[in-house]
């Protein structure tokens, strides 16, 4: 029992960095291992650090207080910013700013966060969600979601990074909220103001690599190893020597974003390239101590992980032998229907043949599950027969299948108007949770594009260079954009003024619609894998999915092919109401489909579109 006390203690006080007690002192904690001696460097003073076991260095009432800047000199020679940094104010390369995160004042103290199976997400990157680019600019939008029908909000990594513009997986103080975005009470007055509307929030965190400018963790000690490369290069060291003092860095920076900022939900980037053959998993420690978070503070949090693995054991729970986290990205049912949509079957798509693998990922959610991988040249995956579908999350696009594009084409530019919708009717009607990336309800025609704003020269040189050599084979279709190019950024904007424009409001009103039915519908809204049949033709390429709850049933025709096609109704029901229909012309489609229609009855599917149907007629 003293042992769960002391560990619950643990997690309601951050542990490393700058941070201030309840008398308002500051507490000192830097983890350096092979240091010599450390100290604490404010415009003021400068004082030593004692050392502590397990490499930490310790200090506390230094007369340091929020808003002081500091750095550590290690060994009286190399100066540096705090790793644990909350924040940067001038930068990856500026001195640290004290601040105390327990200052700002919530008023969530009645939100519940909801139940996965009731997330409905949406994923915008601060920098080019708003005009703004700011927190501010999110908050704004609030009610916009909220109408549209989303429950979550989904944020690209807000980690500082260098100079303003980044898609965010290149910062390098994981702790410090990116500054040009409205720092650490910013993203706390986001996170207030989107409970108050209902909206959970889900912040995403990179823990596989760590960005090249303003990286300053080999001056502090051993963060990383050269046991394993990553395609960043050398591996954050998580189970070499003086691995401790690592994991728990990065266990202490989950614990901050859900106790602290009152995120909901983590999604972490790349797991797969997470190098840990310890005992115990780093993710599955990780999990462990959000438990205890949530005991402690009976808040209930999500962590989703990025895995493209098809290994259930990520998102089993450890008395399963698994890591516990509650969720996955599922880029195969991404592909499947990008390949069913018309896209050509090359490089990572070559090993979708199109519908009967989407028919295979609404069954099965991994298509590749003990499989021969033509890509991959291997047998690839395993099988997730007893996991549910709310452990899984689903997509037509998201910022990596639209921004790796060398153009950063995005669906609207890409597919015909009616197969925008299909898409969207195909990812809604899911037994998964479905995820729209910021834009493609109006059917936004921006791209979204790769953009930096390094400040050192070479490294500038370095990434234009590499994304053009990424993208030589495709000069017919033009230059790569520069990424360190404003206009590159700029360009990635959403056009907020397209919402009234002819086309893109009766998307919107469209998206609105299916997002409703979702949330009205049991057997749309329930994740249970169970209760559906699913039949594919690859002759027609059209789909048919029978969802049920109780009584309750939903079909769900499909026709991915530029023709008209004939459908045979089942025969579970004598007949069927239409709740929904892509191509009735109040969508702009081109004839609408018989209000109700009777089992085994043929009828026709306007090409590119979606036909819902329900046996209740209430």
């Amino acid at each position: 029992m003293l042992g769960t006390i002391m560990k619950m203690s643990r997690e309601l006080k951050r542990k490393i960095g700058v941070n201030f007690n309840d008398a308002g002192l500051a507490e000192i904690r830097f983890w350096s291992p092979e240091a010599e001696t450390v100290e604490l460097k404010t415009e003021a003073v400068t004082v030593a650090l004692e050392k502590k076991e397990l490499g930490y260095w310790e200090l506390s009432g230094a007369g340091i207080y929020p808003g002081n800047t500091y750095q550590f000199l290690i060994n009286g020679e190399t100066l540096i910013p705090d790793p644990a940094s909350l924040s940067q104010p001038q930068g990856v390369h500026g001195p640290s700013e004290a601040v105390d995160l327990s200052a700002f004042s919530w008023t969530d103290q009645d939100w519940k966060n909801p139940e996965l199976g009731d997330y409905i997400f949406y994923e915008l990157h601060t920098g080019t969600f708003t005009p703004e680019g700011t927190f501010e600019g999110i908050i704004a939008k609030l009610d916009y979601l909220v109408e549209l029908g989303i429950t979550a909000i989904e944020i690209m990594p807000v980690a500082q990074f260098p100079g303003g513009r980044n898609w965010g997986y290149d910062g390098v103080f994981p702790f410090a909220v990116q500054n040009s975005y409205g720092a650490a009470a910013g993203l706390q007055q986001l996170v207030d103001a989107s409970h108050a509307k209902g909206l959970a929030v889900v912040l995403d965190v990179v823990y596989n690599h760590m960005g090249p400018e303003g990286n300053y963790f080999e001056q502090a000690g051993p963060y990383f190893t050269e046991k394993y490369h990553t395609p960043w290069g050398s591996a954050i060291n998580f189970d070499d020597a003086w691995s401790d003092g690592v994991r728990r860095y990065f266990i202490e920076n989950v614990l901050m974003w859900f106790r602290d900022f009152h995120i909901d939900g983590l999604r972490l980037d790349a797991v797969h390239a997470i190098k840990d053959l310890g005992v115990k998993h780093l993710l599955q420690e990780i999990s462990e101590e959000v438990d205890q978070l949530i005991e402690a503070t009976h808040r209930k949090h999500h962590l989703i992980a990025e895995c493209d693995l098809n290994d259930n054991k990520y998102i089993n729970s450890p008395d399963q032998h698994g890591y516990g986290m509650d969720a996955q990205w599922i880029d195969e049912f991404h592909h499947a229907l990008r390949v069913t949509a018309g896209e050509p079957a090359t490089g990572y798509y070559s090993d979708f043949s199109g519908i009967k693998d989407l028919e295979k990922s609404y069954r099965d959610a991994y298509i590749y599950d003990g499989v021969y991988s033509p890509h991959r040249l291997k047998t690839f995956g395993g099988t997730a027969e007893g996991n549910a579908g709310s452990q899984f999350v689903v997509f037509s696009q998201n910022h990596d299948q639209v921004g790796n594009r060398m153009l950063g084409e995005r669906s609207s530019t890409l597919v015909s108007y009616e197969m925008q919708k299909l898409m969207a009717g195909a990812v809604i009607c899911s037994p998964f949770l479905p995820m729209l990336f910021m834009g493609e309800e109006w059917g936004e025609t921006n791209p979204f594009l790769f953009f930096t704003s390094h400040g050192d020269p070479e490294l500038i040189k370095a990434v234009s260079k590499g994304r053009k050599a990424e993208f030589a084979a495709f000069h017919a279709e033009g230059e790569a954009p520069e990424p360190q190019s404003e206009d590159t950024f700029n360009q990635s904007k959403l056009q907020w003024d397209l919402l009234q424009s002819d086309g893109h409001s009766e998307l919107l009103s469209f998206y609105k619609t299916i997002i409703g039915l979702r949330k009205k519908y049991a057997p749309l809204r329930n994740t249970n894998r169970k209760q559906l049949t699913v039949s594919a033709d690859a002759k027609t390429n059209c789909l048919v999915l029978r969802r049920w709850e109780e009584e309750v049933q939903v079909l769900c025709l499909m026709n991915f092919s530029k023709n008209t096609q004939d459908i045979t109704i089942p025969d579970d029901k004598p007949s069927w109401k239409k709740i929904l229909d892509s191509a009735d012309p109040q969508w702009k489609g081109r004839r609408a489909a018989p209000l109700s229609v009777d089992a085994l009855q043929k009828m026709e599917i306007q090409p590119q579109s979606i036909l819902i149907y329900t046996n209740k007629y209430a």
